[in-house]
C-alpha cells in the first residue's frame, strides 16, 4: 500500500489539474472590445489607407462595413485575414506602410468596430420603418421630440438607436410598463420581427432630430455575467431545455432584442431591471462567449492541422516555429488574429524561403475547428 501512494497521489494531482483546466476552459472570459477604441486603431494602424468602412477610407481593399453579412464573426474575420495575409503584407511593403502589431485587446477592439459598422445589416428601410412605427402603434405614445402619452420618452431622449446592448436593455426594462400602457389603452401587444425592428431603427436614425444618437458597440469579459444571471433570477427559468447558452447561438443582438420584446407578456412580472453594465456583462457572458469561442470540432481541427501541413513546422520546431499544439494556453479567434499580425509576415517569409505554400482555409469553420484542436491538447 505504501509503495502505491506516490502513484495514487500523482494520479489525483493529475486529475485535479485536468479538472481545473476544464473548469477554466468552460469559464474562459471573452476579451473585452470597444468600437470607439477600434475606430481609433483603424486610423492609427493605417488600415484606413487600404480599407473603407461604410464608404469612408481607402479603395484598395474591401469595404469592411459593407462586404460581409450580418452573421459576421471573429472566425470569419480571422479566416479572411489569414487567407489574404501575404497579399496584404506585400501591398503594405510596397506602400511603405509598417505592418501593425496587434495585441489580443487591439484585435477585439477592431472587431467591435467592424461589428458596430454593420450591426443592423441587412440594412433597414426607412420608408418601411415609418409605416411600421405607425402600424405597430409606437407613435401613439412615443413622439419624436415630445411624449404623446403615458409619460413615454420621446425618441430624441432614447439612450441609443444603434448601440445594440443599450437597445436590448431599453426594450427589456420598459416592456412591463409598456405592457400595462397597452392594456390600459386596449391595444394588443405588438409583436415584432427582426426585419421590422431594423426598419424602425433605420427610419428613426434618418430623422435630423436623432442624429446625435451615435452608434457604438462594446462587450465586457463577461466574468460578472454569471452572477447577474443568478442574482436577477434568470437561472430559475432558463435551465434544462430553456437554457440560454444554446438558444442564443447564431443570433444577433437585434434578434435577441426582438425575442425579449415578443416574450415579455409571458415573462415574470415585473421583470428584474438591469443597468447598462449589468446587461452588457450578462450578454457578454451568455452570448458573446459562444460568439467569440465558436463551436469547433476537435477531429476536424486535427485534420486541418495535418492537411495544411502545419505539423511540418509546428510539430518539430522546424524553421523556428513554436511547438503546436501544447502551449498550455487557450486560443480564440481574437487571439489568432493578434498572432497573425504579430508573427504572420515573418512566418510568410520563412515559408517562402522553405518553398512551402501559404496554407489557405476553406471557410471560417476550419478556423474554429483548428482552434478547438489546439485547445484540446495542453
Amino acid at each position: 500500500m505504501r509503495g502505491s501512494m506516490p502513484t495514487v497521489t500523482f494520479r489525483l494531482s493529475l486529475l485535479g489539474a485536468v479538472l481545473v483546466l476544464c473548469a477554466s476552459a468552460a469559464e474562459l472570459p471573452v476579451i473585452p472590445g470597444d468600437s470607439t477604441r477600434g475606430a481609433k486603431l483603424f486610423q492609427t494602424q493605417q488600415c484606413v489607407h487600404c480599407h473603407a468602412v461604410n464608404g469612408a477610407g481607402g479603395k484598395v481593399g474591401i469595404d469592411l462595413g459593407r462586404s460581409v453579412n450580418r452573421k459576421y464573426t471573429p472566425a470569419l474575420l480571422a479566416f479572411t485575414m489569414w487567407n489574404h495575409g501575404p497579399v496584404m503584407w506585400t501591398a503594405m511593403d510596397a506602400a511603405h506602410i509598417e505592418t501593425p502589431r496587434l495585441s489580443p485587446e487591439d484585435a477585439a477592439d477592431l472587431f467591435a468596430f467592424f461589428y458596430s459598422a454593420r450591426f443592423f445589416d441587412q440594412p433597414g428601410d426607412a420608408s418601411r420603418g415609418q409605416q411600421t412605427f405607425t402600424s405597430r402603434q409606437c407613435g401613439v405614445c412615443h413622439g419624436i421630440e415630445d411624449s404623446k402619452a403615458e409619460g413615454a420618452p420621446p425618441v430624441v431622449r432614447w439612450e441609443s438607436l444603434s448601440d445594440p446592448v443599450v437597445l436590448v436593455r431599453q426594450m427589456w426594462n420598459h416592456s412591463y410598463r409598456m405592457h400595462d400602457a397597452f392594456a390600459r389603452r386596449k391595444i394588443e401587444w405588438q409583436a415584432l420581427t427582426t426585419a421590422e425592428l431594423d426598419d424602425i431603427l433605420a427610419y428613426l436614425a434618418s430623422l435630423p432630430e436623432a442624429k446625435k444618437l451615435a452608434g457604438h458597440f462594446s462587450n465586457t469579459s463577461g466574468t460578472g455575467g454569471k452572477q447577474v444571471f443568478q442574482a436577477k433570477g434568470c437561472i430559475n427559468c432558463h435551465k434544462g431545455s430553456l437554457a440560454l447558452e444554446d438558444r442564443l447561438h447564431n443570433m444577433t443582438l437585434t434578434d435577441i432584442a426582438v425575442d425579449m420584446w415578443n416574450h415579455a407578456p409571458r415573462m415574470m412580472q415585473p421583470p428584474p431591471a438591469l443597468s447598462e453594465d449589468e446587461m452588457r456583462s450578462l450578454l457578454s457572458y451568455l452570448w458573446m462567449r459562444q460568439f467569440v469561442y465558436g463551436g469547433g470540432d476537435v477531429a476536424g481541427g486535427r485534420k486541418v492541422f495535418q492537411e495544411r501541413r502545419c505539423a511540418d513546422c509546428h510539430a518539430g520546431g522546424a524553421h523556428g516555429a513554436p511547438q503546436l499544439p501544447g502551449q498550455a494556453k487557450q486560443y480564440s479567434e481574437v487571439s489568432i488574429i493578434s498572432a497573425l499580425w504579430r508573427h504572420g509576415p515573418q512566418m510568410a517569409r520563412r515559408m517562402k524561403d522553405a518553398a512551402i505554400p501559404w496554407p489557405m482555409f476553406h471557410g471560417p469553420q476550419e478556423v474554429a475547428d483548428l482552434i478547438a484542436y489546439l485547445n484540446s491538447v495542453q
